[in-house]
């Protein structure tokens, strides 16, 4: 080519090929056929092939023109997204957003935000669904999920935004019992608060270091289906537990409950945010998600 491919012309050649004539063509674009014919032309002569088998009864694509038609109807999308996102970068956030978050994470950390999100922006309001049941996006009509874990393999969109560490904990009324502990091997002697929210509530692989690796599997003293419920059981007295770390800090800081063999870890997980497909997402979600991926940066670091 000589020059650049007018994207015009390509969206010209799109509407001839769909609607299966250049008056028709015409007709849609709201021009002349001649303009039409002309410009598809002059795709032809940029290209160097030749697109249109035109006869007197009818005009059909060449071989090399239905793969230039798939290509083209792709440019043109993508081209339609750039100019989508670039005109909702411009636009204030507005209207409902539809969240879903797990019950723990979901009171801890997005209720905070969600609220910071409302004060920025007062043409939003917020709809929170806090479940530790899995929404269907689509089917909810949600805008947005706030998963935490290990995200499963989906058809939907996915970003991950931050982590989380695990404790292995206990209450202090424990900790006579602890420091009798010759290692990891002993754990299960203890009384265990088990979550049965998770997939494998009473198996837990340590490590320390880049070697070191031992799995330890605990015996139920008390079983409970939500984290922040398993955390209080632990807290008077229950037993040994693992919680995630956006929970138990705030009670390793105050004492009411300790870290158990520290040097040892707990696998991490992760923080996603997930959204239904679509070519391009409404401000209302980009600065939501903005907004929260900031306030993760701002707390306390992991791992402490």
């Amino acid at each position: 080519m000589q020059d650049a491919t007018n994207l015009n012309r390509l969206a010209y050649f799109v509407a001839v090929i769909d609607a299966g004539s250049f008056t028709r063509a015409a007709e849609y674009l709201g021009i002349t056929k001649a303009v039409v014919s002309q410009q598809v032309a002059r795709l032809e002569q940029e290209v160097g092939t030749t697109l249109l088998m035109r006869t007197t009864r009818r005009l059909q694509p060449t071989e090399a023109g239905r793969m230039f038609h798939a290509r083209c109807v792709s440019i043109l999308r993508e081209a339609e997204d750039a100019l989508g996102e670039l005109a909702q970068a411009r636009s204030e956030p507005k209207g409902l957003l539809r969240v879903t978050a797990p019950y723990d994470y979901g009171t801890s950390v997005i209720v905070p935000v969600v609220t910071a999100f409302t004060a920025r922006y007062p043409d939003c309001k917020v709809e929170l669904n806090l479940s530790d049941k899995m929404v269907d996006l689509v089917a909810d009509n949600m805008d947005l999920a706030i998963r935490v874990g290990w995200l499963a393999d989906s058809s939907l969109q996915a970003r991950r935004i931050g982590s989380f560490q695990q404790y292995l904990v206990a209450p202090p009324q424990l900790a006579g019992r602890i420091r009798e502990l010759d290692g990891l091997a002993d754990l299960p002697a203890l009384p265990f608060v088990a979550n049965n929210a998770l997939r494998e509530p009473l198996e837990w692989r340590f490590t320390r270091g880049d070697q070191e690796t031992f799995t330890v599997r605990f015996k139920a003293s008390i079983s409970i289906n939500t984290t922040p419920a398993v955390m209080h059981a632990a807290r008077h007295g229950g037993g040994l537990s693992v919680l995630p770390d956006f929970l138990a800090r705030a009670e390793l800081a105050s004492g009411r409950l300790v870290h158990v063999l520290p040097d040892w870890q707990l696998p991490s997980g992760g923080v996603f945010t997930v959204y239904p497909a679509a070519r391009f997402r409404p401000p209302k979600v980009s600065a939501f998600v903005e907004m929260l991926v900031a306030a993760l940066r701002t707390e306390t670091p992991r791992g402490e």
